[in-house]
């Protein structure tokens, strides 16, 4: 069983999140999967950009409640999109939740369909957007991000453009991508490596500096009796214990 699809298009590899019996969930297999086709790409001459995309009508619902990743695995996975020689440009047609953002503050250029929601829901199930604050906090609109972060509230495709979580939106996304990934295709591959390199040192430095405390806190919440509850609760469906 696979969990990420992969097609070439021009010299642009197009990897599809496609684990619908979870709305492309994070789990241990896809992070593992996703991370090995983002190697290949790294390794392969022939390919100048990647899109980041999804089957389904949500491109990815956060952390898998029932197979989670080992929060290591995460941060290698979002340091991997982050450092990746080539531009990783999101492709973004549903709905958006806690590690999904993640994913998309990761990626170089992230492009949403008017459709599409988001929402950082970790505080609903007793837990913090840990991990992903490291592609996220030097990317996005700190006022925002306080708002988002602490209310769970969903937001939509202009919204999120607005704060900096994704490039463009527009109602029809391909539309939106075409001169981008023209633009990437007439781009010299060492250009691209370079000029890569000066936009991610921000990040980098954030996931230098800080990816051992933020991976270590994951792991505590996760483990502590509101994040069973709230993730019973979840699973459930049913408010969590403390809602008032």
């Amino acid at each position: 069983m696979t969990f990420v699809g992969r097609t070439r298009a021009r010299a642009v590899e197009i990897l599809s999140l496609d684990s619908p019996h979870n709305r492309n969930a994070l789990s241990a297999a896809l992070v593992g999967e996703l991370a090995d086709a983002l190697t290949g790409c790294g390794e392969d001459r022939d390919v100048r950009a990647v899109v980041l995309t999804h089957t389904g009508t949500t491109f990815c619902a956060g952390a898998d409640l029932r197979d989670p990743p080992h929060p290591d695995a995460l941060v290698g996975l979002l340091r991997q999109i982050v450092e990746l020689r080539k531009p990783v440009v999101a492709r973004v047609t549903g709905h958006v939740r806690a590690g999904g953002l993640g994913l998309l503050a990761a990626c170089d250029i992230a492009a949403a369909s008017t459709d599409s929601t988001f929402a950082f829901t970790e505080v609903r199930i007793g837990v913090a957007p840990a991990v992903i604050s490291l592609p996220l906090l030097p990317r996005t609109d700190p006022r925002a991000l306080a708002r988002y972060y602490l209310t769970g509230e969903r937001f939509d495709a202009a919204e999120a453009a607005r704060i900096g979580l994704v490039t463009a939106a527009g109602d029809d996304v391909d539309d939106v991508l075409a001169p981008v990934l023209d633009g990437l295709r007439r781009a010299s591959p060492q250009g691209l490596a370079e000029t890569k390199r000066l936009l991610t040192a921000r990040v980098l430095e954030t996931f230098d500096r800080d990816a051992e405390n933020l991976t270590a806190l994951s792991a505590r919440l996760f483990s502590s009796a509101q994040a069973r509850e709230g993730m019973t609760a979840f699973l459930e469906r049913r408010d969590p214990g403390w809602t008032v």
